[in-house]
């Protein structure tokens, strides 16, 4: 089957490029021709038919004066470049199938219309809340937020959703309220969504159920195994630190982690990965957990795997709705648990007492409660590790993955 792997970055950025990487070289394996589509960017894997991108461009703060604004929320509603772009690829690739990924903004939807006007199947992994939330995020100043489920977008302008910002909160809202008016995504025949959580909301979102499968993640086991079991087989570990590894901003929940650490005595916390809070965290790791936080900046994936291996147990207490955090799979490849919290689709990986630890959101002393009940108890960690690496086995399988994608993208050539 000839595959267009589709996404607005076409380098390692992120759970969802990483992810179609992976998936693309699997199939590629198995003898299925992959191309792709994405943005220019001079960190770019080399793609065949790289001369179509559209330009690289950015969205990360509002730009400044009416008419960027206009031409950004022009390109965020319809590429006219992806657009053009993506049907020259057509036609010279003549994909089967088009897997799409993380498209907005600077992709847009106007690439869907332009693979169905052409006759291309498509398919899409939800790796986000984008669909169902302007801001990605489903999150306002209070804690989680689900106002924009029932199609209100006009909510998260009003409550300045996007960092604050009225004038970029507004241009989201608008956004997706102008692609659910037009009914931009019916053009996906299946979405293929990782957690049981973002296939409810949706449901509830009115998304048609018949179009939607639930694809939890993959990740390969083997990475880390040998060690892993040698070390379950010690029965306990002498480590006392632990490890986050993500994007460092507000929603992550990094400062309670910092803090959480600086409350409990003996043990110490490396911060892989990089984000708009770095300064104000390093500084609150100064005041609160002087010498125990250091700040390792991005890494390669081995060396994220080796800090993994090493740690007692990875943190990852974010305040937001996560969907299927690759960072947890890693983790459990590694026979390390995870000290997650009780939102989104985290519970159904981090299950409390046998793959890891559950606390609640923004809660420094539960956290704090989770850090001394795994230092405490080395040999239970040791065990929550080796659950957690028998169920990544048994439910993420990279063979039985694209198994079922490939299954899925045969379901949507005929529907």
């Amino acid at each position: 089957m000839r595959i267009l792997q589709v996404d607005k970055f076409l380098r390692r950025q992120g759970g969802a490029s990483s992810y179609m990487l992976d998936l693309a070289a699997a199939q590629r394996r198995r003898g299925h021709p992959v191309e792709f589509f994405a943005m220019q960017h001079p960190d770019n894997l080399p793609a065949t038919y790289e001369e179509l991108f559209p330009a690289h461009v950015e969205f990360d703060e509002s730009p400044a004066g009416m008419r960027p604004r206009i031409k950004a929320a022009s390109t965020m509603l319809w590429s006219r470049r992806a657009a053009d772009g993506v049907r020259e690829l057509v036609s010279r690739f003549r994909p089967d199938v088009a897997h799409v990924h993380n498209i907005y903004h600077q992709l847009s939807p106007s690439i869907l219309w332009t693979l169905a006007g052409a006759g291309v199947p498509v398919v899409m992994t939800v790796h986000d809340f984008k669909l169902i939330c302007p801001t990605y995020r489903m999150l306002d100043a209070d804690g989680p937020c689900e106002a924009c489920l029932g199609g209100g977008f006009h909510h998260a302008a009003l409550r300045r959703c996007r960092d604050g910002s009225l004038a970029a909160s507004t241009m989201m809202a608008f956004e997706t309220a102008v692609h659910r008016w037009a009914r931009s995504y019916r053009h996906v025949r299946r979405f293929l969504v990782p957690s049981r959580f973002l296939v409810d909301k949706l449901t509830i979102a009115g998304f048609p159920p018949d179009r939607i499968r639930h694809v939890p993640n993959f990740v390969d086991s083997d990475v880390s195994a040998p060690a892993s079991a040698a070390r379950i087989a010690e029965g306990r570990r002498s480590s006392s630190k632990f490890v986050y590894v993500g994007r460092l901003s507000h929603e992550k929940g990094v400062d309670v982690a910092i803090d959480a650490i600086g409350e409990v005595a003996g043990c110490a916390l490396d911060i892989i990965g990089s984000g708009p809070e770095e300064s104000t965290l390093r500084a609150r790791a100064f005041a609160r957990a002087p010498g125990r936080v250091r700040f390792l900046g991005q890494l390669s994936k081995p060396e994220v795997m080796g800090a993994m291996s090493e740690a007692l147990a990875v943190v990852l207490p974010a305040r937001y709705y996560e969907n299927q955090p690759m960072s947890v799979l890693e983790a459990f490849t590694c026979a390390t648990p995870v000290l997650g919290t009780e939102l989104g689709g985290l519970p159904e990986l981090v299950r409390h007492g046998e793959t890891g630890l559950v606390s609640t959101a923004g809660d420094v002393g539960a956290l704090v409660s989770s850090l001394r009940r795994v230092l405490a108890d080395p040999v239970a960690a040791q065990q929550m590790g080796g659950a957690a690496l028998h169920y990544v086995r048994a439910h993420h399988d990279p063979d039985h993955h694209v198994d079922t994608v490939m299954a899925l993208y045969a379901e949507a050539c005929k529907s």
